[in-house]
């Protein structure tokens, strides 16, 4: 009985010492869980966004913003672009093949790309932001409107497509595609999508449940070309 009384009190004091990391690690795996989410929620985002997109939804109308923001309501997606805790980025793209440069007189008279900048590169033909630009930047690039001087490009305000001319000439309509090529021509080998296809990318990016110090600066992203 002496022995017992002199015990008393350890098993409280070994529970106190187990939540010293019991607790810390149920919070993390909370954290990391609920990031998990809003990562699957990224995707599904970016993936209905451009499914639309590539169907011809014209996301410039205030009726389809608003079908996006729905979407991505659980993002806390808007179309105020200082509010807004999520941001989705469509883009519309081509390759310039010697066809685009006979579009717009860019070639010479033997038929060569001559003043044909941008021959041979996947270009921006359409760039549309919805959200908060600030969340999250595109990986494949953006169109480039100030500080090239003459290879600017200029962006309708209101539905982001950029003139055949500005896109075909103008460097700053370059996009920037790291490790893969849609297509390609290299002395005559072709691989991809076929030369004048247009390509859709959706991209999508949040803000995600931040939980110091378990998880910090949380964001999550995801795209989709179609």
């Amino acid at each position: 009985m002496r022995r017992t009384h002199l015990r008393r009190g350890v098993s409280s004091v070994e529970f106190a010492f187990s939540t010293l990391v019991l607790v810390p690690l149920l919070l993390g795996v909370g954290a990391i869980g609920i990031n998990l989410i809003r990562t699957l929620e990224t995707a599904q985002l970016a993936r209905d966004a451009g499914h639309m997109f590539a169907r011809g939804v014209d996301f410039s109308k205030d009726g389809n913003k608003t079908i996006l923001t729905t979407l991505g309501s659980n993002l806390g997606l808007t179309t105020n672009s200082t509010t807004s805790k999520a941001v989705v980025v469509l883009s519309a793209l081509t390759y310039v093949d010697i066809n685009a440069c006979k579009d717009v007189g860019a070639v010479d008279a033997g038929g060569n790309p001559s003043g044909c900048t941008n021959f041979g590169k996947w270009v921006f033909t359409q760039r549309l932001t919805i959200g908060n630009p600030s969340v999250r930047g595109s990986n494949y690039g953006s169109p480039i409107t100030s500080g090239l001087g003459t290879n600017n490009v200029t962006v309708d305000s209101t539905t982001g497509k950029i003139s055949e001319s500005d896109y075909v000439k103008k460097g700053g309509a370059v996009a920037t595609f790291t490790g893969i090529n849609p297509y390609s021509n290299v002395n005559g080998d072709i691989s991809g999508l076929p030369s004048g296809q247009v390509l859709y990318l959706a991209e999508a990016g949040a803000l995600g449940f931040n939980m110091k110090p378990f998880v910090s600066n949380a964001a999550t992203y995801s795209y989709g070309l179609f």
